[in-house]
């Protein structure tokens, strides 16, 4: 499995910006394509609402792909 940390550096993002922000969307449209085929954990849980919030300390899973979001550190 690919693993990746993505600093935010608000206190969260939408699943749907946060799948454009590290590059696995293309664009929105491709963003709520992917969450409405079911294929997104977060925090390993399946996940269809695009606009769920992603805090520091928590995981998105695309495929084989792994997301661990982090804050932003001073």
């Amino acid at each position: 499995m690919e693993k990746h940390e993505i600093q935010i550096d608000t206190p969260f993002i939408r699943l749907d910006q946060m799948l454009k922000f590290c590059g696995l969307a293309e664009t929105g449209g491709h963003a709520k394509e992917i969450v409405e085929e079911g294929v997104c954990k977060v925090n390993g849980a399946i996940c269809i609402q695009r606009g769920k919030k992603l805090f520091p300390g928590d995981t998105l899973q695309v495929d084989d792909i792994l997301i661990e979001v982090t804050g932003f550190e001073d």
